[in-house]
């Protein structure tokens, strides 16, 4: 069996959840430090992203790596919140150039706590920055601040990349970054080296795409710097555990990943809202082994002259036979 991939999850994954129904939350609150303590109880996490600020903990920098320390975990990445009350407007494309400006110096910030960390990418998830409603905005203008707030960041640490998390909808009704391929557009009009995509395998199926498809192309373009991985009905960003509904095409993302040689992070972005956090992520990681497993011994010549051939059945029955093959052993793995 090839080397196992590195595995990491979103630090949120341990803390507790609120929606707007149980607006008192799923559980009690969880602190940051504990909220590393039960990543490491998982196991077999090697990284985690961390939100900045670090809302709620009144520690330091230094008890953060601690706690990381003796967790055996490092910090692959900051995501600044750039997405809460503050931001409602957006932040990159906020109509007050005040908010803007506040938010661009939120993200130098995170980009200076990630530097620290020695994070391999700050991650912008720009979830504020859209419209609602037909007329609410000129495109051209919202475009633009988005495209110059993101050169002026990226410009400004050349040191460190920085990643999009495209998410077609939610909070608002339409995300300027929603698609791989606008995100794409977008980076290569700016044509900074440090600005990629980390595709998240759920915002891609809400999107309505097909994830493998969506990582191909940014791969193609040098722009596949980091993946969340998670699952969803496809009709909302559910963030259930991986493979639990797109069983097949989890498979055919990660192959594509293999085949194209890419080697990041299998990094996790689920929301237990009602499991527990620890088993939900020790489970994401039995099935990934799973998958890698698949990835050994599919028969990669004959699924390439099926594909040449555009032979469904017969790509289909080469795809079963890994996958089932591989899934028979997760009781022992």
């Amino acid at each position: 069996m090839t080397d196992l991939p590195t595995f990491g999850a979103g630090i949120w994954h341990f803390a507790t959840y609120k929606d707007r129904y149980a607006t008192d939350g799923y559980g009690p609150p969880v602190g940051l430090l504990e909220q590393i303590d039960r990543a490491g109880a998982v196991g077999e996490l090697s990284v985690v992203d961390l939100n900045w600020p670090f809302v709620g903990f009144d520690g330091t920098l230094d008890d953060v790596k601690a706690a990381l320390a003796s967790n055996d975990l490092k910090a692959i990445a900051v995501t600044p919140e750039i997405y809460t009350r503050d931001f409602v407007k957006g932040s990159f494309t906020n109509p007050d150039p005040a908010v803007r400006k506040k938010a661009l110096a939120l993200m130098h910030d995170a980009t200076e706590v990630a530097l620290e960390l020695g994070c391999s990418y700050v991650k912008l998830w720009p979830g504020q920055d859209g419209w609602d409603y037909p007329f609410q905005v000129n495109y051209r203008d919202v475009w633009q601040l988005a495209l110059d707030g993101l050169k002026e960041l990226c410009s400004a640490h050349p040191e460190i990349n920085y990643v999009i998390e495209y998410k077609p909808r939610e909070p608002r009704v339409k995300i300027v970054f929603p698609s791989v391929a606008r995100t794409l557009l977008g980076i290569e009009r700016i044509g900074l080296p440090n600005l990629g995509i980390l595709l998240d395998f759920g915002h891609s199926l809400y999107g309505q795409e097909t994830p493998a498809d969506a990582a191909q192309l940014a791969i193609d373009h040098g722009r596949l710097f980091a993946i969340d991985v998670n699952d969803n009905m496809r009709g909302w960003d559910d963030d259930m555990v991986v493979g639990s509904v797109h069983l097949v095409e989890t498979f055919e993302f990660f192959h594509t990943l293999r085949r194209n040689n890419w080697d990041g992070v299998w990094q996790l972005d689920q929301f237990p809202f009602r499991e527990d956090s620890v088993q939900a992520a020790k489970q994401a990681i039995r099935f990934l082994k799973a998958i890698h497993r698949a990835l050994d011994v599919l028969d990669d010549d004959a699924l390439a002259r099926a594909q040449a051939a555009h032979d469904a059945l017969a790509a289909q029955r080469l795809v079963q036979n890994a996958l089932l093959t591989s899934m028979a052993g997760l009781e022992s793995a």
